[in-house]
């Protein structure tokens, strides 16, 4: 498995973040494509949106990232706002297939995101909504060879491969965030084996579960079983990048740093080779 690291996180310029990530010897970078601010309002995001980056601006990062010895694990294409409620679905369906190109053009195979929570029942509403939009996502998935990713978090595992199960597209798959289950009250060891077959990219990131409070902490300080949870990613086949990610805290660089020495320690631990 590989390392990585969500640029953002670091809360600093994003050269700086990507000259932290090449010292502290990472494989990859998981980089915005949207242009919110909603996480750090005063450090915007999206440096990859694509009604912004031009072609000269294209070329500059892959050169900059081939000089620093990393690549890009995934962008994240979050709106913010989800996929189960009719407002500014056109909008957003069209900025999506907007990123997938963008991340085509970078070589870059997957795009995650949060689509809004997936109901328990099919025939709701929201779920035949998440259907359609997905449905037409995936499509285009398909067609320019980019994998879309949604990210675990407001329902079980359970649940959300039952969605994408209803689906055709072969580029609907899953973000697994063990954290994020944990936070919602779900077990992030089962929800590896229910998505077993989506999963293509994770994120790296430790809480405690609702009893204590629901909330993210350093990696090894919260609920994720670290090296049982990474012997069943191994187990399922899962070869692919644990991404960093530090919503919070007071030196959340700190804290990647710390984390990227965890992770490494336990896959040695583990004997599970990059």
């Amino acid at each position: 498995m590989k390392i990585g690291a969500m640029t953002t996180c670091f809360r600093k310029p994003f050269r700086e973040s990507l000259e932290i990530c090449s010292q502290l010897g990472v494989d990859g970078v998981q980089i915005w494509a949207t242009n919110l601010t909603y996480y750090f309002p005063d450090h915007p995001v999206g440096e990859l949106d694509p009604d912004t980056l031009t072609e000269t601006g294209r070329q500059d990062l892959l050169a900059t990232l081939k000089r620093l010895g990393l690549e890009i694990s995934a962008l994240c294409g979050d709106l913010g706002r989800g996929f189960t409620k009719p407002d500014h679905l056109e909008e957003d369906i069209a900025k999506i297939k907007r990123m997938m190109d963008m991340a085509r053009s970078l070589g870059v195979t997957v795009l995650t995101t949060h689509i809004g929570v997936v109901p328990e029942e099919p025939n709701a509403p929201e779920y035949k909504r998440l259907q359609q939009v997905l449905g037409e996502i995936g499509d285009y998935g398909d067609q320019v060879g980019v994998t879309f990713a949604n990210e675990t978090g407001p329902e079980s595992g359970a649940t959300l491969a039952g969605l994408l199960r209803t689906l055709k597209a072969q580029s609907l798959k899953a973000n697994y965030d063990p954290a994020n289950l944990i936070m919602s009250g779900f077990d992030p060891m089962q929800g590896v084996y229910d998505l077993r077959d989506y999963i293509v990219h994770t994120h790296a990131k430790d809480a405690t579960g609702k009893a204590r409070g629901a909330n993210e902490v350093p990696l090894g300080e919260g609920e994720v079983p670290w090296p049982q949870y990474l012997k069943a990613l191994h187990e399922i086949g899962y070869r692919g990048y644990l991404t960093i990610e530090r919503e919070v805290g007071e030196n959340p660089s700190q804290d990647i740093i710390t984390a990227a020495q965890f992770l490494r320690e336990q896959l040695s631990a583990l004997g599970i080779a990059k």
